[in-house]
């Protein structure tokens, strides 16, 4: 840490035409989006949201109030535009990127979507590793090419989201294993699961993981036995994000868990990571509070795709414009507090 620079963006932001503090969580950022580049005048460019998508094996046992398919639906209306995260990057001037990073659906050429395709869907992880070694390895270099791609066009901020139907059943199994909690703590409802199907979740789950017993917390391993490959090149697209300086916006539960993973990896990367809402899934609040992490919104959202990052992204362009351009006391002419 630039220990002289800390200083002077401290100094700046409490010099502001304001109490010490007034502004509250946007001091806190405006302070770390002026630490992560490195300059009293921070800019966000070109931000970007990228949705990796992918099928689960796990689906196939009914862990969703919604059947596998809608993984590849959802992809196309991605691509057609039509849903909540196409609606809000447009609102917000956002670009978008989807990636199909292994849909079991054969999409064909389309100049909208990015083919990272690591196969037709993760293995039951009730019967096998979700993915192989190599697999996973492969899932992780493909998300930080990606992301290099994206910052090759002036890109400084990035944002991330996921689409797979039986995804919730694979974050909560990572975050489980990796932080050593109770199923029960970490498994939610998903896309709406009643009472009763939440049950049969949970028991499916705890089959999962007892199928898994010679499984260390290696954050790699545990990737690639519970993972998806969206949760794999997410992470590695996180890593690559914060290597190359830019500001990370981490989604809900899922993301959460991806960038959990990355953070077992490199814990450099909470410098640069953004937690842009808390999700109303059951394990995302006892995730954050597990990574000291303060939400900027609590909506109670639950959708994915990146949603929360775009909602919360005018939150991070008030906190740079307030750095940028309000007035401080020496330059109102606007007298301080009493000593």
């Amino acid at each position: 840490m630039n220990v002289v620079l800390a200083d002077q963006i401290q100094h700046k932001i409490d010099f502001k035409t304001k109490p010490t503090g007034a502004l509250g969580m946007l001091e806190k950022l405006a302070f770390q989006i002026a630490q992560i580049q490195q300059t009293l005048t921070p800019e966000l460019k070109k931000p970007h949201i990228i949705v990796f998508a992918a099928s689960h094996g796990i689906a196939a046992h009914a862990v969703s109030a919604y059947p596998a398919e809608v993984t590849a639906q959802m992809v196309l209306n991605f691509l057609n535009g039509g849903a909540a995260i196409n609606v809000f990057t447009r609102q917000l001037g956002i670009a978008l990127l989807v990636v199909d990073a292994g849909v079991n659906y054969d999409f064909g050429k389309n100049e909208k979507l990015i083919d990272a395709k690591a196969g037709f869907g993760t293995n039951n992880i009730l019967t096998a590793p979700a993915m192989s070694a190599i697999e996973c390895d492969a899932c992780l270099q493909r998300g930080r090419e990606i992301v290099g791609d994206v910052q090759a066009t002036g890109c400084n901020v990035v944002g991330f989201g996921e689409m797979g139907i039986g995804n919730t059943s694979s974050a909560a199994l990572m975050m489980s294993k990796l932080l050593d909690l109770p199923l029960e703590d970490c498994v939610g409802k998903g896309t709406g699961l009643s009472d009763e199907q939440m049950s049969a979740k949970l028991a499916i789950l705890h089959q999962a993981m007892q199928n898994h017993t010679d499984l260390d917390n290696n954050p790699l391993r545990v990737l690639q036995t519970f993972g998806g490959f969206e949760i794999a090149m997410m992470c590695g697209a996180m890593l690559e994000a914060a290597d190359r300086g830019m500001v990370v916006l981490v989604d809900g539960f899922i993301a959460s868990v991806a960038y959990l993973t990355a953070f077992r990896m490199h814990a450099k990367i909470s410098q640069h990571a953004v937690f842009c809402h808390e999700s109303s899934e059951k394990g995302h609040e006892i995730l954050l509070r597990s990574l000291n992490a303060t939400p900027i919104l609590r909506l109670g959202m639950r959708l994915g795709e990146g949603t929360g990052c775009a909602v919360a992204y005018p939150v991070l362009q008030s906190a740079v414009a307030f750095l940028n351009e309000m007035a401080s006391f020496e330059s109102a002419g606007v007298s301080n507090k009493v000593a």
